[in-house]
């Protein structure tokens, strides 16, 4: 789908969207629990439809309406097809999970998935006794079970490798160890697990980097809320201080989500920010350049970079390197995009650097089929001084799929093309 967008600066009131994070976690604690659980999840996007579809083949009967999901476990099956889609959470999740309960699996891939790193935990899960095979492209095989014993990860390629392990390891028959080998990189999103784990009645004991995981039986809280999203409240937080002040209702001020944060870089970068009850408001202030550690928001790169572009001066976005690994290289996609709208940005290595205070002018962009560069492009597209074509505007779907009605709901202006 493309989209013809036409400048204008967006204003007004929004609510934030429930977390994709928290409703991977949570619909995978619900599916392993004994009892059922209902959850409040509002729209589904394409990841979380990809991991509820994983969950019904491996036995769990879900069911979706008015914006909650009850989710019954079921009995396990002996083998299962897996559709993951291009959910990278789905796959690093279930795998350790599925392999700990001995199935026998076929895991199907889209998109850019195959191609993004697995190999840190395929080799601990082949070292305990699994089997795992890719006999054609897009497909990954799991046979055996997981024995229990001392696993190693290390902590700067993906946390959802840690996350997926500290699921799977309480369903063994014995203890088991975890240890995580270097810094930690997108460590909120290892918080958030912890977190899940404890709801559903998971206690894992942790001494430094080591996780020890007795055997235990997952327990339904009865009743979850899945709360606001900040990875996607902050492209129209960042719209906000680009254009006429927006503010995002729903979200929680204290939420163990890494991205948080943009209210503290909006803030330092000159924007005003404030908070009433559970609504967060970002308005428009001289912009100043930033100089930004990635590591632990690499999902706020993006739309920072855009943001980085109104601010006169040279922000630079350190730490990057992750963000090559996503549904697009996106960094060298951000690099494109603003340069294509007459922005300057370039690559120092796995640096972003951005040369800020050049007005866009407009033009044709890429999506590159991510959901998170789309989503950029509709918010640059409110500082051009002349229309964008968006090209694969349907991959902003895959996290937020009401998101042009939203941008719509701000005084943002699109129309679709042939």
């Amino acid at each position: 789908m493309d989209l013809i967008l036409h400048p204008r600066p967006l204003a007004g009131t929004v609510a934030a969207i429930p977390s994709k994070s928290w409703a991977h976690r949570l619909l995978l604690g619900a599916a392993l629990s004994g009892e059922p659980t209902l959850l409040s999840c509002g729209p589904l996007s394409r990841d979380i439809q990809a991991t509820m579809s994983c969950l019904s083949a491996l036995g769990a009967e879900l069911t979706y309406q008015n914006d909650t999901v009850l989710v019954h476990p079921g009995r396990l099956p002996g083998c299962c097809r897996l559709p993951c889609g291009e959910s990278g959470s789905t796959l690093r999740l279930l795998l350790p999970v599925v392999a700990a309960l001995g199935i026998h699996a076929s895991f199907f891939m889209e998109g850019r998935l195959p191609s993004r790193p697995l190999a840190p935990l395929g080799r601990e899960l082949e070292a305990h006794g699994v089997r795992l095979s890719r006999p054609e492209p897009g497909f990954l095989q799991c046979r055996g079970k997981l024995e229990p014993g001392s696993f190693r990860l290390p902590g700067n390629v993906s946390s959802q490798f840690i996350s997926g392990l500290l699921f799977a390891l309480p369903l063994l028959d014995r203890e088991s160890t975890l240890t995580v080998t270097g810094p930690v990189e997108s460590e909120p999103y290892l918080k958030m697990t912890l977190a899940a784990l404890e709801l559903f009645g998971i206690h894992p004991t942790v001494r430094g980097a080591a996780y020890f995981l007795s055997p235990a039986s997952y327990r339904s809280p009865g009743q979850v809320h899945v709360e606001g999203d900040w990875s996607n409240a902050a492209f129209w937080l960042c719209a906000g201080a680009l254009g006429g002040g927006v503010t995002v209702a729903g979200l929680n001020r204290n939420s163990l989500q890494g991205d948080r944060a943009i209210c503290t870089l909006l803030s330092a970068m000159g924007a005003g920010t404030a908070w009433s009850g559970s609504s967060c408001t970002a308005a428009p202030g001289p912009l100043q350049p930033l100089q930004v550690d990635a590591r632990s928001i690499p999902d706020l790169v993006p739309i920072l970079a855009v943001t980085a572009s109104a601010a006169p001066g040279t922000t630079r976005v350190e730490y990057a390197g992750r963000l090559r690994l996503k549904e697009s290289d996106r960094l060298e996609a951000l690099c494109r995009l603003l340069q294509d709208l007459g922005g300057s940005a370039f690559l120092e290595g796995d640096c972003l650097v951005v040369q800020g205070g050049t007005p866009l002018t407009g033009g044709a962009v890429r999506s590159y089929g991510d959901h998170r560069i789309a989503m950029a492009a509709a918010v640059a597209a409110s500082l051009c001084t002349g229309p964008v074509r968006l090209i694969g505007a349907e991959a902003v779907t895959k996290s937020y799929p009401r998101f042009w009605q939203d941008y719509q709901s701000l005084g943002g202006i699109w129309e679709e093309i042939s």
